[in-house]
């Protein structure tokens, strides 16, 4: 379709979202916002989601530059900007790890959407940036994770200077954990979902949830918040069971 898709695949236990708009560099407008906040309520048995651009020219290279141009109102502003925070949000609200599979351009609204993600994984081509004071707008909503993941000075070299920036610069800013070749990009991904198939299911859930609590607690709260989750867990069988099949190997 014209205006692009949302292409959900469920690949045993593993939930892939492509942004499907190639022709257009996977440029997200109203309609693909709507479908890709629909997308992160993955079914129970689901280890991890894969979220990335169909082709390899990019991930997510930005958002609808015409339809952000034929705005005429405050109002009609907030509503779409709210469109890309509720993609956002639905990604981190997601049960499961959300893993950025990033090739290509990554920009604007796909960096704030990448920032999202628990995990980044880009190829060594990917270009990075945040190109909205150019074209007359602030970079806004999840762009405001951006100074927990690579640090004050980094975010305002970035929002402000709007400059194009290599894979390499943000896996060492800490924005990307890992960087490969292209050809490397499945085979990494592979290892990273073969290491979550290998963590309790629970745990990871649980674990996913206290991170995401961390982020908005002072430091002693988020500390205490460990207590009641650690105790949570011992509710269901995993703990015991892992522990036991751990000792029986030792043995």
């Amino acid at each position: 379709m014209s205006g692009g898709a949302i292409r959900v695949e469920e690949r045993g236990d593993v939930r892939w979202v492509v942004v499907d708009h190639a022709a257009k560099l996977n440029v997200v407008n109203s309609a693909l916002l709507e479908a890709l906040a629909a997308a992160f309520d993955p079914p129970e048995a689901t280890r991890a989601v894969v979220l990335t651009g169909e082709g390899p020219r990019a991930f997510i290279g930005g958002a609808d530059i015409r339809e952000m141009g034929a705005i005429e109102t405050p109002e009609a502003a907030r509503a779409f900007i709210a469109r890309i925070h509720r993609a956002c949000a639905a990604i981190r609200a997601c049960r499961v790890p959300v893993i950025a599979r990033i090739q290509g351009w990554c920009l604007g609204a796909g960096m704030e959407i990448a920032a999202a993600c628990d995990l980044r994984l880009a190829a060594s081509e990917a270009r990075f940036g945040m190109p909205e004071v150019r074209v007359g707008i602030p970079s806004v909503v999840e762009a405001a994770l951006l100074p927990g993941l690579i640090g004050w000075g980094r975010t305002r070299r970035l929002l402000l200077l709007a400059e194009t920036l290599e894979a390499g610069t943000l896996e060492a800013w800490g924005f990307c954990e890992r960087v490969v070749p292209p050809e490397g990009l499945d085979a990494a991904l592979e290892e990273w979902i073969g290491l979550l198939r290998e963590a309790g299911p629970r745990a990871i859930a649980d674990q996913k949830a206290l991170i995401r609590a961390w982020e908005d607690l002072p430091l002693g709260e988020a500390i205490a918040a460990g207590i009641p989750a650690f105790a949570a867990a011992w509710e269901g069988e995993e703990p015991r069971a892992m522990m036991a099949r751990f000792l029986q190997r030792r043995r």
